[in-house]
């Protein structure tokens, strides 16, 4: 029998505070900038040398990809840091798993990091009925990257009379047959909170998926389909030229990012507090010294305000933490997704 939204939440509910954190804390442990203004990063052991002097870090995107962004921007600091060259080696493909794929077969010995989405550690091993990996193996928590929230947009098929959350709520349930809503594809953080909001809010839909963020945009804005949800840097310029309408932002409050936004859950949905996030791993056997000396390398490098200007362009923020700390987020989180993933009835197979 297929869970109720409420009975979804309700057992998430239970599961976060059973840890000790609220529901919309899942988008707000202590990893931001913050916590690193408060403490310096803890020193430790420089990283071992590689033999080639280069640290290699894969990314999960294609060169002007948000992934890449965030790879490149830490990875400048981190050569400063280091002082030697960390150089992006991006291998898109298979929604990051090919990336994960070179992971597991580099060296274990600190010469070789991944910058991937949070997905591929904690929505992948319900999403997918085989991986060609085993996070709690392969994947070795090193800092979390960065964070950003998800935004809800309408495009020119809504009537410019709705520009509420609400209001669109209204209209969709009156008009199923033109409900069609992309996301970046099935599985997807976007998709989700798709899933999450209507199921919540009783209404009928259909999902239509893209290839990545700007070809649905494209498609919203000429009107191919109604709603989408991405990360709200890839929205706001539009919003700001009126072109689209954002309705809602996901965080547990309003962006600085777009201000003028109510969150989701100002507007009744507590339990929607979604963040997309980026983290660094190493291949699974680098020994535990190696991944601390990396992971203070990496809060260094993340908390120089070189790479907060090169987030904001994105509408993301800076963020790390510690190996423990991202261990327990992917751990939390994979338990907080695995629901939804199957009340929704969502996999890829």
């Amino acid at each position: 029998m297929t869970r109720s939204t409420n009975q979804v939440h309700t057992a998430r509910r239970r599961l976060l505070q059973a840890g000790g954190i609220t529901l919309a804390g899942i988008a707000t442990l202590p990893f931001g900038r913050g916590a690193l203004a408060a403490a310096a990063p803890p020193a430790s052991p420089a990283p071992p040398t590689p033999r080639d002097g280069l640290l290699r870090i894969l990314c999960s995107g294609p060169a002007g990809s948000i992934p890449d962004l965030v790879a490149r921007a830490i990875s400048e600091q981190l050569t400063i840091t280091l002082g030697q060259r960390a150089l992006v080696d991006n291998r898109p493909g298979a929604a990051g798993q090919l990336s994960v794929a070179a992971l597991k077969a580099a060296p274990a010995d600190g010469s070789t990091l991944l910058l991937a989405q949070g997905a591929i550690a904690t929505v992948y091993p319900t999403l997918y009925a085989k991986l060609g990996y085993d996070p709690a193996l392969d994947l070795q928590p090193v800092s979390l990257a960065s964070e950003m929230s998800l935004a809800l947009a309408i495009g020119p098929a809504v009537p410019a009379e709705v520009t509420t959350l609400a209001g669109f709520i209204d209209w969709a349930r009156r008009n199923p047959a033109t409900m069609n809503v992309g996301s970046p594809g099935a599985g997807t953080l976007p998709h989700l909170l798709e899933a999450m909001l209507f199921s919540e809010a009783g209404v009928a839909w259909q999902h239509i998926t893209y290839s990545g963020g700007p070809p649905a945009v494209t498609d919203l804005l000429g009107g191919q389909i109604a709603a989408l949800v991405l990360p709200e840097g890839l929205l706001r310029q539009h919003h700001a030229t009126r072109r689209i309408r954002v309705l809602a932002t996901s965080g547990p409050a309003r962006s600085s990012y777009l201000p003028d936004v109510p969150s989701l859950t100002e507007q009744g949905h507590p339990g929607l507090v979604v963040k997309e996030w980026f983290a660094f791993f190493a291949p699974g056997a680098t020994p535990k010294d190696t991944v601390a000396s990396l992971s203070a390398a990496l809060q260094q490098a993340i908390a120089r305000p070189e790479v907060a200007a090169a987030f904001a362009q994105a509408g993301m923020t800076p963020a790390s933490s510690s190996p423990t700390a991202l261990a327990a987020r992917m751990a939390l989180e994979q338990q907080y997704w695995k629901p939804v993933l199957r009340s929704n009835g969502i996999n890829a197979g």
